[in-house]
């Protein structure tokens, strides 16, 4: 059994399947103000980033700003979808609930679309103050601030925190803050083919259920 004194979740694409819903919708936003644009670019370049990310390049590709309005027409058409759509990722609830140890979700998401996630597929009241998201730091993912900002919080050390992700981006960041990380690989994204994998990681360890990952945490 691995031991740690602080787990820290991703929401999106580990507790809650909301990676295929947000992708769909993003490529449907991004057509609105006028880039077309496809679902392998926007896993490569935007998976497990912040929206800052999203508007650097548009900007790049398109020579113009992307408008004031465009993240709250994305949330709108996203949110819409969540409630339509988003579920609880299969066994997150009884991994969280029998860990004993301490723990919390670190996400890029804005805090309004993290509450949303949880609300909708009933996780809230397991992370009560327990959220933290990419703009309480001044450098969301690859950067470790996000990570570090939970471990300090919680009075963790570093060396001792497990980071549960799914995207690269998210791996990379809890690499540079020097906690182990695991990767899911489980959500639904995940199942296009074995192209969508990916490589092989001797530092990482890779789990495609939550049932696989609550044993390997010991969890009853």
């Amino acid at each position: 059994m691995a031991s740690f004194d602080l787990v820290i979740f991703d929401c999106d694409g580990v507790l809650v399947d909301s990676e295929v819903i947000s992708t769909r919708t993003l490529i449907e936003a991004l057509a609105a103000h006028g880039l077309e644009t496809d679902l392998a670019h926007v896993r490569e370049t935007y998976l497990g980033r912040a929206m800052h990310v999203v508007r650097t390049d548009y900007e790049r590709r398109t020579g113009r700003a992307l408008s004031d309005g465009f993240e709250a027409d994305f949330l709108q058409r996203l949110f819409t979808a969540y409630r339509r759509d988003l579920v609880a990722m299969a066994g997150a609830r009884t991994l969280i609930e029998g860990l004993r140890t301490r723990y919390c979700m670190a996400t890029s998401s804005p805090l309004e679309r993290a509450i949303l996630s949880l609300e909708v597929t009933g996780l809230s009241p397991l992370f009560e103050d327990r959220i933290f998201c990419a703009a309480m730091v001044a450098h969301g993912k690859p950067a470790p601030d996000l990570f570090l900002l939970a471990a300090r919080s919680f009075a963790a050390d570093p060396a001792r925190c497990l980071v549960i992700e799914d995207s690269e981006v998210g791996v990379e960041a809890a690499k540079n803050a020097g906690m182990a990380v695991w990767r899911f690989v489980g959500g639904s994204h995940f199942q296009d083919g074995p192209a969508t994998l990916p490589d092989a990681d001797p530092g990482v360890r890779l789990f495609s259920s939550m049932d696989a990952m609550a044993a390997a945490l010991g969890v009853d």
